[in-house]
C-alpha cells in the first residue's frame, strides 16, 4: 500500500504540469478559434501535429532507457552522461538539417507561405529533446515538485505571450504605429504568434534545467552507449508509431483530405478543435504514464507481488477512465462551448470515439510494462508498428472519402488493437492477474449509461433536460461503482477514508 501511496503522489504532482501543459491547448481552444478562422487553425494544428513526431527522432527512446539502465548504476549519473551527450550531439545535427531544408520542409506541411515558422519550430524542437534527460532525471530522483514548478513556468510564460500577441500587439502597433512594439505585429502572421510563444516557453524550460544540464560530466563509454541504443532504438519506433497514431492523423488529413487546399485546412481545424474535447482522458493518461513508469521499474526490482500491484493498479486506472468518458459525454454540450467558432461543431460526432481510443491508450500504458521488464521492447515496436500501419491504411483508404471521421476510427482501430495484442502476447511473457471480467463490467456499464444519454438527446433538444439526465447518470455510475468496489476502495491511501 505504500507503493500505491507514492505513485498516488508522483502522479498527483507530475500530472499538476502535464495536465497543465495539456490545459493551455485546451484552454487555448476557445481563445484561438475565435482569433484564428478555420483554415490558420487547421494549419496551426497539422504543424504542431508534426513537431510530436520530431519529438521521438531527437530523443529516440533514450528516456526510458535511462530509467531503466539507472537502476543498473548507483547514482544514475554515469547513465546520465552518456545519454545526455549523446542527444546533445544528434540535437545539433539534427536542428540544423531542419533549418537547411526549411522550404521543402514548408511544402509538406502545408506553411509554404511562412517557411519562418519551420524555423522556428527547429528551435523548440532541439530546446524540448535537450530538456528530456534533465526532466527524466528529475523523475529518477522523485522531486516531482520542482518537475511540476518548471512545467507550469514555463506554460503560464507561453499563456501570457499569446494573449499579448493576438488581445493586446493589433491595439498596442494601431495606436502607436511607428513604435518598436508595433514594428512586431504582422496582421498576417495567424498562426505565427503562438508559435512565437512555444519557442519562448522551451527558452525558458531549458534556462530554469541549466543546474541539471551543467551537471553533465565529458566522459564517454561506447560500450554502455551501444548497449544503450539496443534498447532505446525500438522504443523510438514505438514511439513514432504513437505519434502516427495520436497526432498525424491532422497531417494525412491535411494531404488526403477532401476538396482543395482552403477545405483541406478547414477539415483539418474542425477535427484539431473537436479532438481537444478528448483531452480530459489524455491528460490523466499522460499524468498516470509520468509517475508509474519509473513506479513500476522501481517495484518490479523492490517488490516480490508486484503483478499483483499492476492489477490492482489497472482496475482503479479503468474506474477513473470510465468515469471520465461519462463526464464529457453526458455533458457534452457544455463542453463544446470551448469551441467558440460554431462552425467547427461540425465534428462533434468524431469526440466519443476518440474518447474510447484513447482509454485504450491508456490501458495499453498499463500492459505494456511487461516488453521493458523483460528488455523485449522489439515486442513493443512490433505491437506499434502493427497500429501505425493500420492507421496509415485506414486514413489513406478512406480520408479522400469521409474526411476527418476516418482518422478518428482509424485512431480506435489502432489503439484497440494495440491493446488487446499487448495483453495476449503480454500474458505469455510476464503474466499478471488482471481481472478481465471486471474491467468489461465496469466499461459495458459505461456504454450503456452513454446509450441512455443518447437517446434522451435523439428525443429532445431541451438542453435542461440533457443536463438533468446526464447528472442522474453520473450520480448513478458513481454509486455502481461504490457498490461493487467499495470495499478495495477503502483500502486506497489518502482518499479511501471518504469511501467509509
Amino acid at each position: 500500500m505504500g507503493s500505491l501511496k507514492k505513485l498516488a503522489g508522483q502522479t498527483a504532482w507530475y500530472g499538476i504540469s502535464s495536465i497543465f501543459a495539456r490545459l493551455l491547448n485546451y484552454l487555448l481552444t476557445p481563445y484561438l478559434t475565435a482569433y484564428l478562422n478555420p483554415a490558420d487553425y487547421g494549419e496551426m494544428s497539422m504543424l504542431y501535429a508534426a513537431i510530436p513526431f520530431m519529438n521521438v527522432l531527437f530523443t529516440y527512446g533514450m528516456e526510458t532507457t535511462f530509467f531503466r539502465f539507472s537502476n543498473k548504476d548507483e547514482n544514475g549519473q554515469h547513465v546520465f552522461n552518456i545519454s545526455s551527450l549523446s542527444i546533445l550531439f544528434s540535437t545539433l545535427i539534427f536542428t540544423g538539417l531542419i533549418i537547411i531544408f526549411r522550404d521543402p520542409v514548408a511544402v509538406l506541411l502545408r506553411v509554404n507561405e511562412h517557411p519562418q515558422f519551420i524555423t522556428w519550430s527547429a528551435w523548440i524542437i532541439g530546446l524540448d529533446a535537450l530538456t528530456t534527460l534533465p526532466f527524466a532525471k528529475l523523475r529518477l530522483e522523485g522531486r516531482p515538485r520542482k518537475y511540476a514548478f518548471i512545467r507550469v513556468s514555463g506554460i503560464l510564460l507561453n499563456i501570457a505571450i499569446t494573449v499579448f500577441c493576438y488581445s493586446m500587439l493589433p491595439g498596442i502597433a494601431k495606436a502607436h504605429p511607428g513604435s518598436l512594439i508595433a514594428s512586431w505585429y504582422d496582421p498576417n502572421m495567424g498562426t505565427g504568434y503562438y508559435i512565437i510563444a512555444g519557442v519562448a516557453m522551451s527558452a525558458f524550460t531549458f534556462i530554469l534545467l541549466l543546474p541539471q544540464f551543467f551537471s553533465i560530466r565529458l566522459e564517454w563509454d561506447k560500450k554502455l552507449w551501444k548497449q544503450m541504443l539496443v534498447y532505446a532504438l525500438p522504443i523510438m519506433v514505438v514511439g513514432f508509431g504513437g505519434v502516427i497514431n495520436e497526432t498525424f492523423d491532422r497531417v494525412m488529413l491535411g494531404w488526403w483530405g477532401p476538396g482543395d487546399l482552403h477545405q483541406q485546412k478547414v477539415q483539418v481545424g474542425i477535427y484539431g478543435a473537436c479532438y481537444k474535447l478528448s483531452i480530459l482522458i489524455s491528460l490523466f493518461v499522460q499524468a498516470f504514464r509520468l509517475g508509474a513508469e519509473p513506479f513500476f521499474f522501481k517495484e518490479a526490482k523492490d517488490s516480490s507481488d508486484a503483478p499483483k500491484t499492476y492489477a490492482r493498479v489497472m482496475n482503479y486506472f479503468v474506474i477513473v477512465i470510465c468515469s471520465m468518458f461519462l463526464f464529457v459525454m453526458l455533458y457534452i454540450d457544455i463542453w463544446r462551448e470551448f469551441i467558440r467558432n460554431k462552425q467547427l461543431w461540425a465534428g462533434l460526432s468524431v469526440v466519443p470515439i476518440l474518447l474510447i481510443a484513447n482509454m485504450c491508450l491508456g490501458v495499453y500504458y498499463n500492459l505494456s510494462i511487461w516488453y521493458k521488464l523483460s528488455n523485449n521492447t522489439t515486442a513493443g515496436a512490433v505491437i506499434t508498428i502493427g497500429g501505425a500501419l493500420a492507421t496509415l491504411v485506414i486514413n489513406y483508404l478512406f480520408i479522400p472519402q469521409y474526411g476527418y471521421m476516418a482518422c478518428a476510427w482509424a485512431t480506435l482501430a489502432c489503439y484497440g488493437g494495440m491493446m488487446v495484442a499487448s495483453y495476449i502476447w503480454g500474458q505469455k511473457v510476464y503474466p499478471v492477474p488482471y481481472n478481465l471480467r471486471k474491467v468489461l463490467y465496469f466499461f459495458t456499464v459505461m456504454l450503456a449509461f452513454y446509450a441512455l444519454q443518447s437517446i434522451v438527446v435523439n428525443y429532445t433538444s431541451n438542453l435542461w433536460i440533457h443536463r438533468l439526465t446526464g447528472t442522474i447518470l453520473m450520480i448513478s455510475y458513481a454509486g455502481f461503482i461504490l457498490r461493487t468496489e467499495g470495499k478495495e476502495l477503502k483500502g486506497l491511501p489518502v482518499i479511501g477514508k471518504y469511501f467509509s
